[in-house]
């Protein structure tokens, strides 16, 4: 199957409007995030990334865990002591917000009947590795613990993320189950990166993809570790010693995404460690197609997938 035309269509506009991550100075990012906001709240911008669904509730908390604070957006259907869903979003560790996952995040909610809260963790390079894996490990243990005042139920609990989102989200279950709470019982993994070194096949034959490039991504990754050791498992979730005994996984990919190989060598990791895996490849999709409903055809699919694999599990 080939890359849907509106795809394609979308992908040229977007190499004629937006300057690539390597070619962004350090101190001009955070011009880069507002500009992206803004465009988020456009016309334009809600079609290509989605509304809300406005049958969840929305909520802002700003939480204190660890010395910092949190910024967490909470999306609720009607319920009580509901199932919650920790998310993540995705941005290379330098860039995006959850409202970038409004689209997704809402719709969870609504259709699973679960509660999930968006973590707004830190980025890079003002503040790099490992302050967006302390936020997002942070904020999924005080979700656990003040479950009484959020209404929901801390012994069922899941994790999701998309891209470096889904990296946050694979360390986060590993860090779970290395505290032996919270519980997850599962982890949604949406085109994760987990490795920080390694160039596996899928970005040498996708290097020049939309969306993200090979080059997107070395640039991502040098801004987020910022000299630090990208060799450890907080960084790298697919060099953890082990991964037995990790929450079951339902693990997302793009056929036309250079880091389609990351979520394949992370299932067969977990997979050696016994544990349940499920891994759906969509054809003809790119990087981020749960974040750009507006212009690709996996997202609806995808989306009922996660929504199946959440009422299973909790």
């Amino acid at each position: 199957m080939g890359m849907p035309l509106r795809t394609k269509i979308f992908a040229a506009i977007l190499r004629r409007l937006s300057k690539p991550i390597e070619e962004v100075e350090p101190q001009d990012v955070p011009m880069v995030r507002e500009k992206r906001l803004k465009l988020q709240s456009t016309k334009a911008g809600m079609y290509v990334f989605g509304k809300e669904d406005p049958s969840a509730s929305v909520e802002e908390r700003i939480i204190t865990a660890d010395g910092h604070e949190i910024r967490v957006r909470i999306y609720r259907p009607g319920g009580n002591n509901l199932p919650v869903v920790v998310n993540f979003h995705g941005g290379g560790w330098v860039q995006g917000n959850p409202e970038q996952s409004g689209w997704l995040a809402s719709r969870v909610a609504a259709q699973a009947g679960v509660v999930v809260a968006s973590v707004a963790y830190r980025l890079a390079p003002e503040n790099p590795y490992p302050a967006a894996v302390e936020d997002c490990w942070a904020a999924t243990r005080w979700i656990h613990e003040h479950a009484a005042d959020l209404d929901v139920d801390p012994d069922r609990m899941a994790v999701m993320g998309d891209s470096a989102g889904g990296n946050l989200a694979a360390v986060v279950a590993l860090l779970a189950r290395d505290a032996g709470a919270p519980a997850l019982r599962l982890q949604v993994l949406i085109y994760p990166g987990v490795e920080m070194y390694d160039k596996w096949p899928s970005e040498i034959r996708n290097a020049e993809a939309p969306v993200l490039t090979s080059r997107n991504i070395r640039a991502f990754t040098r801004l987020y570790l910022d000299g630090a050791d990208g060799t450890v498992f907080t960084a790298s979730p697919v060099r953890a010693e082990s991964h037995e005994g990790v929450a079951p996984a339902l693990i997302q990919t793009a056929e036309f995404d250079p880091l389609l190989d990351n979520g394949t060598k992370y299932e067969a990791v977990l997979v050696a460690a016994g544990v349940p895996v499920t891994h759906t490849t969509y054809k003809g999709a790119i990087h981020g197609f749960m974040s750009l409903p507006g212009v690709t055809t996996a997202a609806k699919p995808a989306l009922a997938e996660i929504v199946a694999a959440i009422k299973t599990s909790l």
